[in-house]
């Protein structure tokens, strides 16, 4: 398969494209084949290798990963034995966190992992725009904060990518939104549901 690949630390000029082996999934993962993958600015400051100190999540000399990439659109090709929340042909979008590995053509997935079934309303391109802050915040919501009706929640950030999408989710499950964000967007954070805003 293609993929673009970095074996350093720099500006965009760090990718080359190259032919590496497909990705075999494992018997809980999918292979997905990619229609669409994000780039955000997280990716773009990684890539850098500044500030430092994010080195130590993503290697410290060069990067651990060679192929880049988190949010990603595709259709599932292929299915591990213990799969059984997707199906051959599904279209699914997701986050590559662990791994990264969105930049190619293929990537192989734990079905426990970030990953949904792509609603019929939404194109591959606009699916992968939303991983950053949709599916991670849901994954954060839902699977880790257990998100109910009634509770009260803080959401500092909340006009970033992940604070946009928390705000709309928490407010779907019934629970009350309190926003931070600065005076600039306070409107904006009203406007996608937030009960109070702190500036």
């Amino acid at each position: 398969m293609k993929a673009m690949i970095t074996t350093s630390y720099g500006s965009p000029d760090v990718f080359k494209l190259e032919n590496v082996a497909k990705p075999v999934p494992t018997p809980n993962q999918m292979l997905i084949k990619i229609h669409a993958s994000s780039v955000t600015k997280a990716d773009t400051m990684m890539r850098t290798g500044k500030p430092f100190i994010g080195r130590l999540f993503t290697g410290l000399r060069k990067p651990k990963h060679s192929i880049w990439g988190t949010g990603f659109a595709g259709v599932v090709e292929a299915i591990g034995s213990e799969v059984t929340q997707f199906k051959v042909g599904h279209q699914v979008f997701g986050e590559s966190l662990d791994t990264m590995g969105t930049y190619a053509e293929y990537i192989a997935i734990s079905e426990n992992g970030i990953v949904a079934h792509l609603p019929e309303n939404l194109s591959f391109e606009e699916a992968a725009g939303m991983c950053d802050g949709g599916i991670t915040s849901l994954n954060f919501l839902v699977n880790l904060g257990k998100i109910k009706s009634g509770q009260n929640v803080l959401i500092n950030g909340a006009s970033g990518s992940l604070g946009t999408a928390a705000i709309q989710i928490v407010k779907h499950f019934g629970a009350a939104v309190t926003g931070v964000c600065s005076s600039r967007n306070i409107n904006m954070v009203k406007k996608l549901g937030a009960d109070h805003v702190i500036d």
